[in-house]
């Protein structure tokens, strides 16, 4: 698909596909913004704000208008756009012209009771927010029980109090409208059809919801095709179905045997898309940013030990920066970077956890960001001790600012390609 500028004379128009409520409000803020981040949920309160007053449709505005109230660039609009389309708060339209022209439609958040049972957003809440603040919110959504067994229902049944004999025709009025969350297929489900016993599944018992549940899975746990397919075997049922709570069940113990009883990190996953560098930037520290920001924390530090498997320690040092402090992937493995350069190439806990709550405070999210900061840190710890000049310091490739703004050599060009081979 050809890559489209967004301009501040684009106009755009808002319609509203659901009913919002205030409680769709409380839900966006305690269960989405951990996932997505403030941008992208103040991008949608926005779009919201822009509709009339019945809430129904807006007028039409150009991208100018979201500039001055959010007070940031269209690019890191469109990046928040994207987020709330990936994450199915939203839907786009383009009509291309001198100015191109877009339709917003907003939909509703999941219920509290939809998004703690959905297989990946469960999940991502509890890495992003730590099982302390997850209990607190759990409590909060949790269901109100009152002991009634030793009451009678007395309710009375509606023709029991109406009578109508007025035939009115029935319309498609608004309601309550979510999006399922849009996915690639992780897996071969033709694959998986075919290694599953002949004659008991056929492709009948693949429906779409399955599908996504399984797409959703493979996902959140990183299981390939043929594991997918192991556990398949183990849900089947006396009709040849797949039981999805079965599916859930044994997905989630697979995964917790293979690692020692815990659930899925972050560790394991890369830079969200709407952190990441523009695509494009060809220097030396373009590039190295791009490795940062593509390889998974676990992969990152694996290649730094020649592809041995990080240690129990360092996984849970790992853990600490992505679950406890909330660290992005590429910040984490810029930190590892630093850390190994700076400590003789061994992961000093200590010096990772000082340098970690700092970045943490001031808020580093990006790859280029926690390498300036690197760079500073580096400078003011080279002022304060006396250099020997027969000790040669190892610093990393990219704690010069020049290096972005200098054309590599062929020297340069050689290291640049070791570099990123490591990672692949």
């Amino acid at each position: 698909m050809k890559l489209i500028t967004l301009l501040p004379a684009d106009l755009y128009m808002v319609v509203n596909k659901t009913i919002l409520t205030e409680h769709d409000r409380k839900n966006i803020v305690s269960l989405y913004e951990p996932i997505i981040g403030s941008i992208a949920i103040s991008l949608y309160f926005t779009l919201w704000r822009d509709l009339d007053r019945l809430e129904r449709v807006s007028m039409d505005y150009n991208h100018h208008h979201l500039m001055t109230l959010l007070k940031t660039n269209l690019e890191t609009i469109q990046k928040a756009r994207e987020t709330l389309e990936a994450i199915g708060l939203m839907k786009t339209y383009l009509k291309s012209g001198e100015n191109n022209q877009y339709i917003y439609e907003l939909y509703s958040p999941l219920s509290a009771k939809e998004f703690f049972n959905h297989p990946i957003f469960n999940i991502v809440l509890y890495n992003n927010i730590g099982k302390h603040e997850y209990d607190l919110l759990k409590k909060e959504y949790e269901t109100l029980k009152i002991d009634t067994k030793d009451y009678v229902d007395i309710s009375k049944c509606f023709d029991r109090v109406f009578k109508t004999s007025t035939h009115l025709e029935s319309f498609d009025a608004i309601g309550k409208d979510t999006l399922s969350i849009a996915m690639e297929d992780q897996v071969d489900f033709n694959l998986i059809l075919s290694s599953l016993p002949k004659g008991l599944v056929t492709e009948r018992n693949f429906g779409k919801r399955l599908k996504e549940l399984i797409n959703n899975l493979a996902f959140i746990y990183g299981l390939d095709t043929l594991k997918m397919s192991e556990i398949l075997r183990l849900t089947i049922n006396e009709k040849g179905s797949i039981d999805k709570e079965e599916l859930r069940r044994q997905t989630r113990k697979y995964y917790q045997y293979s690692h020692q009883g815990k659930l899925p990190t972050l560790v394991y996953r890369t830079q969200p898309e709407y952190l990441k560098n523009p695509q494009g930037d060809q220097t030396k520290r373009g590039r190295i940013i791009e490795v940062f920001e593509n390889t998974s924390p676990y992969d990152f530090l694996k290649s730094k030990y020649k592809g041995v498997s990080p240690t129990h320690r360092d996984l849970k040092l790992l853990e600490m920066l992505s679950i406890d402090l909330g660290l992005r992937p590429a910040v984490i493995n810029v930190l590892i970077d630093y850390t190994l350069k700076k400590q003789n190439n061994k992961l000093s806990t200590s010096f990772v956890e000082t340098v970690a709550g700092h970045w943490k405070r001031v808020g580093v999210e990006t790859a280029s960001d926690a390498m300036k900061l690197a760079e500073k840190e580096n400078k003011k710890y080279n002022k304060e001790i006396k250099v020997n000049h027969k000790y040669k310091r190892e610093e990393p490739v990219w704690f010069h600012e020049t290096l972005s703004k200098e054309e590599m050599t062929e020297e340069e060009k050689a290291e640049m390609e070791s570099i990123l081979n490591k990672y692949q």
